[in-house]
């Protein structure tokens, strides 16, 4: 990993969780493994040794996202990660990497208990990795098709995530994939991602029938997070409609939308896409190749805004519930809040 300033990783004490959030997220909890059943999102630069082990530290789920890492990277982040917490995490492998396999078995060295895969189908031998070192497999899925047949290929739980969420989204909402597949999918546990920053929201994807929720952007801003000052102060600035998608230039080239919020960087996205249209229409770049320096294009990006504080050049990936990133709070409180804000619905709803 780069360098970056070194926050204190919270050693603090869960907070309680009352009995009727406890009651609804029981299975999410035998699950993962903690009482807190809210999952960080993997989120490249950021959900890295510090920030996951913090989350972990104080109840919830955290995941280190493996992005572009090389299998010796993923070693050495997984055994930071283990040295400074030692309750549950899991990683978090893209489905594209070239090295996934490799990646899988460095998960499986290191006795990871959960492996997110993400990003697309993926391969059989990747599942058969995962499940062979006996890790809990969980899959992406962002519609109920799909749910399906991870489920039949083996994944142990599945997340949906709408595109309300920050980085890379699918074209659907949080609200409607979570009506089509909650009541479709019982066997096995059901996440849900995009959007979620406050208690109340919690409390209703509970009772639809999930099992917990994954939430990202609103850790961006936690104390333990390494994040440049300036990446989090332009969370803490921006409202929801400041978190926009990106626009694909051409259908020749698809490309998954990312949720960011909007400065210079979006704009520089556009002009490397006509770049590389221009190239491929002289012959220069073919099909793939040209698909890939795209999706290169956003790894540097977010690294500039992340580590190095380029808040106008970088990508400052962040999803729509940034509106409600207020200021910089330990996990711990952020989860105090959460926590809070579920209680209160609950005992309003029941009258007690």
């Amino acid at each position: 990993m780069a360098e970056a300033a070194v926050p204190i990783v919270t050693q603090t004490l869960p907070p309680r969780v009352p009995a009727g959030l406890a009651r609804l997220w029981a299975r999410g909890a035998e699950f993962l493994g903690c009482p807190i059943v809210i999952m960080g999102g993997a989120m490249t630069w950021v959900s890295e040794r510090h920030l996951v082990s913090s989350i972990s530290n104080a109840g919830g789920f955290g995941v280190i996202a493996c992005g572009s890492m090389t299998p010796a990277l993923l070693d050495a982040e997984i055994k930071a990660t283990q040295a400074l917490t030692k309750k549950p995490f899991g990683v978090n492998l893209i489905t594209l990497h070239p090295m996934l396999l490799e990646l899988a078995d460095v998960c499986a060295a290191n006795k990871v208990s959960h492996v997110v895969l993400a990003g697309g189908l993926p391969p059989a031998e990747a599942i058969k990795r995962v499940k062979d070192s006996g890790a809990k497999l969980i899959c992406f899925a962002p519609a109920l098709v799909l749910a399906k047949r991870f489920i039949k290929l083996g994944a142990d739980a599945i997340v949906i995530e709408g595109n309300e969420a920050g980085g890379h989204i699918g074209p659907v909402s949080t609200s409607v994939l979570a009506q089509e597949i909650l009541p479709a999918v019982r066997d096995v546990p059901v996440f849900v991602a995009g959007g979620i920053a406050r208690g109340e929201a919690i409390v209703t994807y509970l009772e639809m029938g999930a099992s917990g929720v994954q939430m990202g952007t609103r850790f961006v801003c936690a104390t333990e997070c390494i994040a440049h000052p300036k990446f989090k102060e332009a969370f803490i600035r921006a409202n929801a409609r400041d978190a926009v998608p990106s626009v694909q230039l051409d259908k020749r080239f698809p490309v998954i939308p990312v949720r960011a919020i909007v400065n210079k960087g979006v704009e520089n996205f556009m002009e490397k896409q006509r770049q590389v249209i221009a190239k491929v229409d002289a012959g220069e770049l073919n099909a793939p190749a040209a698909q890939l320096e795209i999706e290169h294009f956003w790894a540097g990006a977010l690294r500039r805004a992340v580590i190095e504080g380029d808040v106008e050049n970088g990508s400052l990936m962040a999803g729509q519930s940034v509106g409600m990133v207020t200021r910089e709070q330990p996990v711990a409180e952020i989860f105090a809040e959460l926590i809070a804000q579920a209680a209160q619905t609950l005992s309003a709803r029941t009258g007690s």
